[in-house]
């Protein structure tokens, strides 16, 4: 999963072959941000990215519509790409249980990608861990039966994004660590001081053991364009750090 959003990151300055492009979805990948991050907007972007491979549609899970389409995602919103993306909108925890539980039964082909935003919001209804936990265990397992019925050497990713807070209480500290056990791959958006104008943050890519951790420099401009150039560190070069385009720009 991983690969994935790595992929979409990459668009912006940092060398990605598509030899690295493995069919297996790889572990499950935790999107960790404080609100107003860009977590949503990265989700979709991965949304658009694995629409595009031609492994199956795409499940979106969301609390509710999207007022409009988040824009500079990296990959331009192709109406067959956006055809691909299943947009359901559970309004609580227990619709939500009830959607992943009823999953078996849900008719077309099995999703090659699996999408939650928001899942503190649904964490927030019953704080018990072990609500936590099983819904965990719900997320899981609904992408392993899709990776079943999605046939050998093929999996449905599994994505999931929650808000962090800068102060957090003992609650979701538990939730957060509870999450990291089931979640090897994390990424977590880091505010940054940004340019007059501009929403910027630090994006950290941990790909749960596939290899080495890698950041992006991320800028959000005031116009919702994302603009993506590898962190100062890894591109060998400080002034390097900020300003690549992302490509392909709806």
């Amino acid at each position: 999963m991983a690969e994935t959003l790595k992929r979409v990151l990459s668009r912006g300055g940092a060398a990605w072959s598509r030899e690295e492009n493995n069919p297996a979805a790889g572990p499950p990948l935790l999107l960790l941000g404080a609100p107003g991050s860009g977590k949503t907007t990265l989700l979709f972007a991965a949304a658009l990215e694995a629409a595009g491979e031609g492994q199956g549609p795409v499940l979106f899970l969301t609390r509710r519509p999207f007022q409009s389409l988040p824009r500079g995602t990296g990959t331009a919103l192709d109406p067959m790409r956006l055809q691909k993306i299943r947009f359901q909108y559970p309004p609580s925890t227990r619709e939500l249980f009830w959607l992943l539980s009823s999953a078996h039964e849900a008719p077309g082909p099995a999703p090659s990608l699996l999408l939650l935003d928001g899942l503190e919001e649904y964490l927030a209804e019953d704080p018990e861990p072990q609500k936590a936990a099983y819904l965990t265990a719900l997320l899981l397992d609904t992408a392993a039966h899709f990776s079943h019925r999605l046939g050998l050497g093929r999996d449905c990713g599994l994505m999931v994004a929650l808000q962090t807070q800068e102060e957090a209480d003992s609650g979701d500290f538990l939730h957060l660590a509870l999450l990291q056990r089931y979640f090897p791959a994390q990424c977590w958006l880091q505010p940054d001081a940004p340019g007059p104008g501009e929403h910027g943050l630090r994006a950290c890519l941990e790909p749960g053991g596939l290899g080495p951790r890698t950041e992006w420099w991320v800028t959000f401009r005031s116009d919702g364009e994302m603009m993506i150039a590898p962190w100062p560190t890894q591109a060998g070069d400080p002034s390097s750090g900020k300003g690549s385009s992302s490509a392909g720009q709806p």
